[in-house]
């Protein structure tokens, strides 16, 4: 009778151990899916980093562009020349009127359509008519 007391403990303790074993793979495998997902998502997020990085790098390029030319005397002196409205010797400043006064003192333009001359019956019929 011990026996079979020991061989139905040892039967249901292999059953459980059995149901464990699969709950734990079944851990597992939930775990290394999330870790999956995880690795993914922060890929995403790198790449999208490193494009942020190369956008960057080419606006700060740009920038830098712009710095070197305004540091430039040809640059400078073109500022001063519009800005302060200075001139070499032997120039004449121009200064416009705004875009608007510009446009309401130039003449209209007329679009003329160009028609078809009148059939000669139509001639005909305002001659006699």
């Amino acid at each position: 009778m011990v026996d079979k007391k020991t061989e139905l403990f040892k039967l249901k303790f292999k059953t459980l151990l059995g149901y464990a074993a699969w709950i734990f793979v079944v851990i597992l495998l939930v775990s290394t899916i999330k870790n999956i997902n995880r690795v993914i998502s922060i890929r995403k997020q790198v790449n999208e980093e490193k494009q942020r990085v190369e956008k960057m790098q080419a606006d700060n390029a740009k920038l830098q562009a712009q710095i070197t030319e305004a540091q430039g005397s040809e640059f400078i002196e073109k500022q001063i020349r519009d800005k302060l409205g200075l001139t070499k010797a032997g120039e004449v400043v121009v200064v416009l009127p705004d875009e608007s006064v510009v446009r309401s003192l130039a003449p209209p333009i007329t679009v003329n359509e160009e028609t078809l001359p009148d059939p000669n019956w139509l001639k005909w019929k305002k001659l006699f008519f």
